[in-house]
């Protein structure tokens, strides 16, 4: 979509998460891509090696550099997606540099607060290593985070329970195998809803496609019986 035929052109920025590749969201891209007719930007980092200052410094590079090389049809709205660690690294983004473009932003399994499985990870000796310096920055300790951005925030939760994080962390609440509905409520977001597909499921949900281009374009999910939305700060209830 170009500027010149009245058409807002916008460009979508997905950012996965813990030792995740290109093929994990290349379905939930490409859905997001024909939904929106946009491209879908993917930005790819060290996520285990990296520390949480150095990845949102790369991050800041990428996007600069991925606009001035649309220099002849910028894009006049840029939306941000992330998965699981993803979407930290995005929060930290909004918190370290300004974001001057116009768009929404969208996390999808995202721990907010803290990661119980990552801190059961941490425990054992020979995973530890593997964790990453993100993670121990971010998730080892519970933190008090707030979505301060004016960029609307929608967050969705997986509640399939299949993943190897009940393996080292127990849960006594809804979750998606690896994080827990609870771990990803985030105050200050504009919307939330929780689906039935777990951590990794989300990458690939229909729905979740569906929810999250809905979402970038409308700035609310749409209600629909097999979704829920959990009592939540400043969420809808669907």
């Amino acid at each position: 979509m170009g500027g010149g035929d009245g058409v807002t052109r916008e460009a979508v920025v997905y950012v996965h998460g813990l030792w995740s590749s290109r093929a994990d969201s290349l379905l939930l891209r490409r859905r997001i891509a024909h939904a929106l007719g946009c491209e879908v930007w993917l930005f790819s980092y060290a996520s285990v090696s990296s520390s949480m200052e150095e990845v949102t410094e790369r991050l800041r590079r990428f996007v600069a550099e991925r606009v001035a090389c649309a220099a002849g049809d910028p894009p006049a709205r840029l939306h941000w997606v992330g998965h699981s660690l993803g979407g930290l690294v995005i929060y930290r983004f909004f918190e370290r540099f300004p974001v001057e473009l116009p768009g929404r932003v969208v996390f999808l399994g995202t721990p907010a607060v803290s990661c119980r499985a990552a801190q059961g990870l941490a425990r054992l000796t020979w995973m530890a290593p593997f964790v990453g310096r993100c993670v121990r920055e971010e998730l080892l300790v519970q933190r008090e985070r707030r979505w301060m951005s004016p960029h609307e925030l929608g967050i969705i939760a997986g509640t399939r329970r299949l993943g190897l994080g009940h393996l080292v962390a127990r849960f006594d609440d809804d979750n998606d195998g690896t994080i827990a509905v609870s771990e990803t409520r985030l105050p200050g977001a504009a919307d939330f809803i929780s689906v039935p597909a777990s951590h990794m499921g989300l990458l690939v949900s229909a729905i979740v496609a569906r929810q999250t281009a809905g979402f970038l374009r409308d700035g609310h999910f749409s209600p629909s019986p097999r979704l829920s939305a959990p009592p939540f700060s400043n969420a809808r209830n669907l």
